[in-house]
């Protein structure tokens, strides 16, 4: 046959065949796919600075450690309300004709997912401190700290976003540690992280394998009920730390506030639900309830455990109580 005697044709047949088999295995059926899939309604445009941060992300090698992928087994839930789906990536574009930085989904969790973040941890102010030195918020942390992404000012701009740390971080230098670009890029980045809710009529995927749920009774937590412990160890020790006394210069103690302990519930279950400015003291504090959608059940969880913690001995409040503290929030919000 004249294609074993003639190497053009066998090479040419060769070819001709690889570029057929690669459209009609890979190019097609992605072309396929990428017609098919659309991202999620109420699914955002990264910004000209989450896209250098996603950039930052990438470079410092924060996916090495990193996921984000919620899987569809029950100890992931944590990470996100639902399982992950194909419509949450389908928004992710190429860097450049030459990088595709594909999904940033990671291959292990050295560190916790961060599909949710966005959500879970909203506050820029605590990305900073976390960014500079992890340990400051999270003393078990093995995450390496960025302080090259931040500058030390004398007398910072007025432009300048000053990262409140505590003196003892400071290494006894003198001045304001003031965020780099690509620091506030970073954070950029982070807090776009959000799992976006499915459409209404949307069945979510289940969470397998489920664990089994521990029926003691814990501090905090009426029979039958949230878990109050559990609720401030996910989402308010990494700024008020497991002993309550907060960290000074950034994040203010728990433990014996008047806030706390004192008798204006109102003030209480408002700076919960729709966070607390206490600058230049304190970092800002994130609508940290109202963020993660949680209940009057829940919010009572998390003040009765705080106001019997710590030393803390405050009269427990009722989730009626706090329900009716929340309708009046919401109704003076919504008042022109």
């Amino acid at each position: 046959m004249k294609i074993f005697d003639d190497h053009r044709y066998l090479f040419g047949s060769a070819t001709a065949l690889f570029v057929g088999l690669t459209m009609l295995v890979a190019i097609m059926p992605a072309i396929h796919n990428q017609e098919n899939n659309r991202p999620l309604p109420g699914a955002e445009e990264l910004s000209p600075e989450a896209g250098r941060g996603k950039a930052a992300f990438v470079a410092n090698g924060c996916v090495a450690c990193h996921t984000q992928q919620v899987r569809n087994v029950d100890m992931d839930r944590q990470w996100g309300s639902r399982p992950g789906v194909a419509a949450d990536y389908a928004g992710i574009r190429r860097t450049d004709f030459w990088r595709n930085t594909a999904t940033l989904m990671g291959t292990e969790r050295t560190g916790p997912d961060l599909t949710d973040i966005g959500n879970r941890q909203p506050s820029a102010d605590w990305n900073l401190v976390h960014l500079f030195n992890p340990r400051i918020v999270v003393k078990e942390s093995v995450m390496p700290a960025y302080p090259w992404l931040f500058t030390l000012k004398d007398e910072p701009a007025e432009s300048d976003v000053v990262v409140n740390l505590p003196e003892e971080y400071l290494k006894g230098r003198k001045g304001k540690v003031v965020a780099g670009r690509e620091a506030l890029d970073l954070v950029a980045y982070l807090q776009s992280l959000k799992q976006v809710p499915l459409p209404d009529g949307s069945e979510a995927p289940s969470f397998l394998y489920a664990r089994q749920k521990n029926e003691v009774q814990k501090d905090g937590e009426a029979p039958g009920g949230p878990d109050g412990k559990a609720l401030y160890v996910a989402n308010c020790q990494a700024c008020h730390q497991e002993n309550g006394e907060g960290l000074p210069g950034a994040f203010p103690p728990l433990k014996g506030s008047a806030i706390v302990t004192g008798d204006d519930l109102q003030l209480y279950v408002d700076i919960i639900m729709n966070g607390f400015d206490a600058r230049p003291e304190y970092a800002a504090m994130a609508p940290v309830g109202t963020n993660l959608g949680w209940t009057a059940d829940e919010v009572a969880a998390v003040i009765n455990y705080e106001r019997s913690s710590w030393g803390n001995s405050a009269p427990e409040v009722t989730a009626e109580e706090v329900k009716e503290v929340m309708k009046f929030i919401d109704q003076k919000i919504a008042q022109p």
